[in-house]
C-alpha cells in the first residue's frame, strides 16, 4: 500500500490481507480434492468437443452425463477420453459423437495406465493452451496498434435479448465513446446446467451466453474498433452453474472481461457453495491465463444490506476474492474487485462517506482495476435527480482512480436503457473525467476528519470480521449470513449433485499448463 491519504494503518491492512489469505487457503484445500460436472464439461470444450446431439444436448454434457451414469466421473473425463483415443484411434469429436450415438461405452474400453493416457492427451491440451495464448497476444497487438480508452474505462451494457440487435447497440455505444461493452446475460441462465448452442435471438432481460454469440460480438467490436481507432473490450458473465465452461468459451473467442464470482452465485442465485467454489477455481485459472479481467460482485451486497452499516463486509469480501484470485494465478492487474455507490442519497454527508470508501478501496488495492458500480437501489425514476446521482458517482471515480466505471443510467428503475440514455451517460462521464482529471492528485483529506475516520472505521470493522471468519471458515460464515444479510447452507442450493471427489486416475492438465505458463 502506498502512502495513505486516509491515514490507514498499514499493519492492520497487512493483517487483514493475511487473514483473508488463510480463509482462501482453507477453501483451496477443499477445492483441490474435488471436481464437478461443469469442470469436466469445460475440459471437453477446451479439447475442442463441440456441437449438439439429435436431441439438442451439447456434446460436452452428453460425454460427462455418460460418465455420471456409469459412476466413473470421479476419475475425470480427461482420463477416459485419452483412454478412448488409445483404443479407437478416433478424434475426440468423433469419440463424443459415438458416445452420443451409443456406439462407444467409455467404461467398457480396456483401461490403460494414467501415464500412457497422459502421453496421448497432453499434445491436444498443448494445442488448446497455445490457441488461448495466441488470443491473448492478438489482444495485446490490437491495443498496441489502436490504443484504448484511459481509465476509468467507460463500461456500458447492451441487453436486447437478440445478439444481432445487441451488435447494433454495442457498435453505437463504441462510437459514442464506450471502452467496454457488457452483454447482459438472459435472466436465469446462471441456473441452467448446460450452455445453449449457436446464435440466439430470444432472451429476457439479456442475451444467452453462447460461444457463437461471443464470436459474433467479438467480430463486431473488432470492426467498430478499427473505425473509432481504439480497442473495445467485450464483457460477459462467467458465473452460475456453467462458470468454467463460459470462461473457456470466452478464452477461445477472446473476451476481455468476465464477471467471475462464486460468492455472487451463492448469495443471489442460491447455487451450492461447494459446487461453485470448485468451479470458480478452474474458471479463474482460465481467465488468468487468457488475460481476462475478472469482475467480482461485492457491489450487490449493498442492494440487500445497508451501504453504511455493511461497508466492511464489502472490503472483507474483496480481500478474500483477491486471495482466491492469487491462488488461481490472476495478477492484480486483472482483478476487477467490486464495490458500489449505494448510500441513501438523503443521508447528510453521504458523498463524503462514498468518497472515503472508494479512496480506501483504491489504497488497499492500488494495482487492481476496481469495478465501481453506479447507484441503483435509490434510483427513483426521477431522471433529473438520477442524472445528478450518476454525476456524483462519476466525480468520485475520477477523484479516486477507479478502473472500470459501469455507467449509471438516468432511466434506471424505469426501463432497459435506450441508446439515447446511454449517450447521455457517456457524455456525463466524459465531461466529468476530463474536467476533473487530476483533482485526486491535487487534494488531501483533513486529519481525523469525516473522510479519514470513516475509512479507518470500515477497515477496523473489516479486520474484526476477517478474524472471526478465519476461525469459522468461509463455508460456516456463509451459513451464518455474513454477507448481504443472506444465509446459505453448505449442503443446500443448486448443483451439489454435480460434485465428485477425485479418483486415482484423475488429471486436469489444463490447470497445470495454465498455472505453469504464468509462473
Amino acid at each position: 500500500m502506498t502512502n495513505s491519504k486516509l491515514n490507514l494503518d498499514k499493519k492492520q491492512v497487512a493483517d487483514a490481507r493475511g487473514l483473508a489469505k488463510n480463509i482462501a487457503g482453507d477453501v483451496q484445500k477443499f477445492v483441490d480434492n474435488y471436481t464437478t460436472t461443469t469442470v469436466e464439461r469445460t475440459i471437453c470444450r477446451l479439447l475442442d468437443i463441440d456441437g449438439i446431439d439429435q436431441d439438442g444436448v451439447p456434446l460436452p454434457n452428453v460425454v460427462v452425463d455418460h460418465l455420471v451414469e456409469k459412476g466413473i466421473l470421479n476419475q475425470g473425463v480427461m482420463y477416459y477420453l485419452g483412454n478412448a483415443i488409445i483404443e479407437t484411434k478416433l478424434s475426440l469429436q468423433e469419440i463424443a459423437e459415438q458416445v452420443a450415438n451409443k456406439k462407444i461405452d467409455l467404461s467398457l474400453l480396456p483401461a490403460h495406465s494414467k501415464e500412457d493416457v497422459q502421453k496421448v492427451i497432453e499434445p491436444l491440451v498443448n494445442i488448446s493452451v497455445e490457441k488461448i495464448a495466441n488470443n491473448r497476444k492478438t489482444r495485446e497487438e490490437y491495443i498496441e496498434r489502436l490504443g484504448e480508452g484511459p481509465k476509468p474505462y467507460l463500461y456500458v451494457i447492451v441487453a436486447t435479448g437478440n445478439i444481432y440487435e445487441d451488435v447494433i447497440q454495442a457498435q453505437a455505444a463504441a462510437r459514442q465513446g464506450a471502452d467496454i461493452i457488457a452483454v447482459i446475460r438472459t435472466t436465469g441462465q446462471s441456473l441452467l446446467d448446460y450452455v445453449p448452442f449457436g446464435a440466439t435471438t430470444e432472451g429476457f432481460g439479456g442475451t444467452f451466453a453462447t460461444q457463437e454469440n461471443f464470436r459474433i460480438m467479438r467480430q463486431a467490436l473488432d470492426e467498430v474498433g478499427e473505425e473509432v481507432g481504439k480497442y473495445i473490450r467485450l464483457c460477459n458473465y462467467c458465473s452460475g452453474l456453467c462458470m468454467p465452461e463460459i470462461a473457456a468459451m470466452g478464452a477461445i473467442e477472446r473476451l476481455d472481461v468476465m464477471l467471475n464470482d462464486a460468492l455472487y452465485g451463492i448469495l443471489f442465485r442460491d447455487i451450492n457453495m461447494q459446487r461453485t467454489l470448485i468451479d470458480q477455481f478452474f474458471s479463474r485459472v482460465i481467465n488468468g491465463f487468457a488475460g481476462v479481467i475478472i469482475n467480482t460482485g461485492e457491489d450487490n451486497y449493498l442492494t440487500t444490506a445497508d451501504a453504511v452499516e455493511n461497508a466492511h463486509t464489502v472490503l472483507a469480501s474483496d480481500l478474500i476474492n483477491e486471495q482466491l484470485a492469487v491462488i488461481a494465478g490472476i495478477p492484480e492487474e486483472q482483478m476487477g474487485l467490486g464495490h458500489a455507490f449505494e448510500i441513501e442519497p438523503d443521508l447528510e454527508n453521504g458523498f463524503l462517506l462514498e468518497l472515503s470508501q472508494a479512496q480506501m478501496t483504491k489504497e488497499i488495492f492500488p494495482n487492481a482495476p476496481l469495478k465501481y458500480m453506479p447507484p441503483t437501489k435509490f434510483m427513483t425514476g426521477n431522471i433529473f435527480k438520477g442524472h445528478i446521482q450518476d454525476a456524483l458517482f462519476n466525480q468520485i471515480a475520477i477523484m479516486t482512480g477507479q478502473g472500470l466505471q459501469l455507467l449509471g443510467m438516468m432511466t434506471e428503475a424505469i426501463h432497459t436503457p435506450f441508446m439515447s440514455d446511454r449517450y447521455l451517460a457517456i457524455e456525463n462521464a466524459r465531461y466529468i473525467f476530463n474536467n476533473m482529471k487530476d483533482l485526486g492528485s491535487e487534494i488531501e483529506f483533513k486529519t481525523d476528519g469525516i473522510i479519514q475516520k470513516r475509512a479507518q472505521e470500515v477497515l477496523g470493522n473489516s479486520h474484526e470480521l476477517l478474524k472471526k471468519m478465519s476461525d469459522d471458515g468461509l463455508f460456516n460464515s456463509l451459513e451464518k449470513g455474513t454477507f448481504a444479510d443472506i444465509k446459505r447452507s453448505k449442503t443446500g442450493g443448486k448443483g451439489l449433485a454435480g460434485v465428485r471427489e477425485k479418483g486415482t486416475n484423475y488429471m486436469n492438465l489444463f490447470i497445470l499448463k495454465m498455472l505453469g505458463g504464468k509462473n
